[in-house]
């Protein structure tokens, strides 16, 4: 695909490019050296049971944020010189939030059966919650400021101390005393404060403010216009992190084990989300200043749509051929069932990544009621699929309700923004598109007859699949090259 260049999308490029080195740098160290480790340690079961509260603790952090992340970016992208006025007033308000999250928090864990040890680990999952909100809140005043190299360092920190953390606990203290999932929760509460003190410093400076002000008017008024996006992100939670609360529920003999099982077969999606959720996070100023200005949306849509379709289709076709020798690979026990779980479950990666450039372009657009309905329905699907499917199939019945979720939001997105932006159906990009996927999965399944380690053909598979992306000019690098070299506007 062919595109207009200028100097705003080489300075999203050079972000995207720097966030996604990043990531794949810090990452991959957070999942096969500390997150697989810990879970390795204290087994599926342990591991499970920290899983499920922590994703319990994940689906109300939208009463914390209640939306203004994604307001407060879309409206400091647009009008940047307001920060100072926004900040001030946004703060006190992110604290009454905070309480509110932990009243509804501990209310809704005794109204589940949760024992005092459960209470005790949401006491701190909670308060990781509160801080993660503040960073991301933070982050959004930096891109909303297009500072996107400065992000990019900073969306890593947490992860970057707490592998320094628990590779101390890990391997550098006493070999025998046996590591506690506890531990791993305490490096993150640490590793969130220190981003917390980093991540004011930088912004605060910018901001040149000298004082907290409480105008009830203006927080009623932003309320009022955050709160679609709050329903949003509250929906989205549901139906991305519920699947590990309904197995630990719903299976009482064996739930924390298969919880376990789902974490690690939902280990590598993570991942590979929080890459596209990274790149979403750009996309959004990108976007809304795009609109504003009333500027052609093709080119910066069809950019960011090709760069996420090709990482997630190598991703996840490969991963799915693989997926024994992946497992197996990273855990100790339960590798083969999960196995099967993460055969399923990583194709839900070419929605998500999906998701993330056509749902990001509609949220910039404040097209909420359409999402909210959109994530609605989503629901709907998650739940109906998972109280049908983890009786019968556990851990997999769970996977194939987050798959069916993913597709189903992913579709009906598309098919909104096209009609609300009256974009025109690329009929030749959708067929090499299909073409990509197919050239993929004939890659992966050759890939697996040649008599070498696995490890080498699925490095063969990948390096074989770029060069078919680019044979089919998915992405081209020429016109890359050609961005990087543009002066900024």
């Amino acid at each position: 695909m062919f595109f207009q260049v200028n100097g705003m999308k080489k300075k999203f490029l050079t972000g995207v490019g720097l966030i996604l080195l990043l990531n794949f740098i810090i990452k991959p160290i957070w999942v096969l050296g500390i997150d697989r480790t810990v879970q390795n340690v204290v087994g599926p079961a342990e591991f499970g049971f920290y899983f499920a509260i922590f994703n319990f603790s994940l689906i109300f952090n939208m009463i914390l944020d209640f939306g203004i992340t994604n307001y407060n970016q879309r409206t400091i992208s647009q009008s940047p010189q307001i920060l100072q006025k926004i900040i001030s007033r946004v703060l006190p308000l992110k604290l009454i939030l905070s309480l509110v999250y932990a009243v509804v928090l501990f209310i809704l864990a005794f109204a589940l059966g949760y024992d005092g040890r459960q209470f005790y680990f949401l006491i701190f999952l909670g308060f990781n919650q509160i801080l993660a909100s503040y960073i991301l809140y933070m982050r959004s005043n930096i891109t909303g400021m297009m500072m996107f190299k400065t992000d990019s360092i900073i969306s890593i920190m947490d992860k970057g101390l707490m592998i320094l953390f628990c590779s101390v606990l890990l391997w550098g203290g006493d070999a025998f005393v046996p590591f506690k999932i506890e531990w791993f929760v305490y490096s993150q509460t640490a590793a969130y404060i220190i981003t917390s003190i980093v991540v004011s410093i930088v912004v605060f400076p910018k901001t040149k403010l000298q004082r907290f002000s409480w105008n009830k008017r203006f927080l009623f008024s932003l309320v009022r216009q955050a709160f679609p996006y709050a329903l949003l992100s509250l929906l989205m939670s549901f139906h991305y992190r519920i699947d590990a609360v309904l197995i630990e529920r719903m299976l009482p003999e064996c739930g924390k084990y298969q919880a376990g099982i789902y974490a690690m077969a939902y280990r590598i999606l993570d991942v590979f989300s929080m890459a596209s959720y990274m790149m979403s996070f750009f996309l959004l100023p990108m976007f809304s200043r795009y609109i504003k200005q009333k500027e052609n949306l093709k080119e910066i849509v069809g950019l960011a749509f090709s760069i996420l379709i090709t990482i997630s289709v190598i991703a996840s076709v490969i991963c799915s051929f693989y997926s024994s020798d992946l497992m197996n690979l990273m855990y100790d026990n339960g590798a083969d069932l999960a196995a099967d779980v993460f055969r399923i479950l990583i194709w839900g990666f070419i929605a998500i990544s999906t998701s993330y450039v056509f749902g990001t372009l509609l949220t910039a657009n404040g097209s909420l009621k359409q999402l909210n309905i959109v994530a609605s329905i989503g629901i709907i699907v998650n739940l109906s699929v998972n109280f049908i499917l983890i009786p019968k199939l556990m851990a997999a019945g769970s996977a194939y309700a987050s798959l069916a979720t993913q597709f189903v939001t992913a579709i009906i997105q598309i098919f909104i923004a096209y009609k609300v932006f009256k974009l025109k159906i690329d009929i030749k990009y959708w067929l090499r598109t299909a073409l990509f996927i197919a050239g993929v999965i004939f890659i992966s399944l050759g890939s697996k007859y040649i008599p070498l380690n696995a490890l080498i053909n699925f490095v063969i598979a990948v390096v074989a699949s770029l060069l078919w992306a680019f044979i089919l000019k998915i992405i081209t690098p020429a016109y890359i090259i050609k961005m990087l070299k543009e002066k900024e506007e």
